[in-house]
Order: C-alpha cells, then structure tokens, then sequence
C-alpha cells in the first residue's frame, strides 16, 4: 500500500491543521495506522494511532488534549487534527501504517511497514 500525507502548512501558534494520510493500491482499512513527526535534527517521534476499524486510538502525552484522530475506511482516509499548535510542533509529519497482527508498540517507527512521504508543518509565533 502506497501513502500519501497531505494538509501541512506554515501557520501561527494557537491555529489548526488537519492532515490526512491517504491510501492507494491497498485497502487501509487492512492497517493500523500511526502518525509521526521528525524536527530538525531529532529523532522521529510517536504523534497518534488508530486502531483498523477505528475503535482504539492512542494520542503521544504532548498531543492529548488539544489533537484527534480519526479513520473514514470508505475514503481509504485517516485524519489527524491539530489544535491549539505551538512552536514545537513544527515538523515533518508522517503516517505509517502496521499490519495488525504485528506486536511490536504503536508508539514504535519500526513497528510500520508502510510510511508516506511526509507533510511539513511550521508553527510561527
């Protein structure tokens, strides 16, 4: 399967994004589906992840509170809002996806098999 993350920006602290992370050639409702971001010269970190039918998701502690995210399996389409953003979640944003029988954290990069081109989003104060 093949993806395609989309919907980054350059906007100011305290706005919104919403970034989607879409499928082709695959069916991702077959997935789990992560988001991660990477800043400049840090380590690719755990954002948020979605169960494959949508009823379990898990938000990285930075996140909860101000961040969703949510899957439209019909749109081969999983979404992730942004609220309240602040400086330092300025980053390349990246969605992943994990074959569900695979044990390995949701929270891990090395637990996907599948990772999209990322988006770049930049916070400005």
């Amino acid at each position: 399967v093949q993806l395609q993350a989309s919907g980054g920006g350059l906007v100011q602290a305290g706005d919104s994004l919403r970034l989607s992370c879409t499928a082709s050639g695959g069916t991702i409702s077959s997935y789990s589906v992560g988001w991660f971001r990477q800043a400049p010269g840090k380590d690719r970190e755990f954002v948020a992840a979605i169960s494959r039918k949508g009823g379990a998701t898990h938000l990285a502690d930075s996140m909860k509170g101000r961040s969703t995210i949510s899957r439209d399996n019909a749109e081969n389409t999983i979404y992730l809002h942004l609220n309240g953003l602040k400086l330092e979640d300025t980053g390349v944003y990246y969605c992943a996806a994990k074959y569900p029988n695979n044990s390995v954290s949701l929270a891990l990069p090395s637990g996907y098999a599948f990772w999209g081109q990322g988006t770049q989003v930049t916070v400005s104060s």
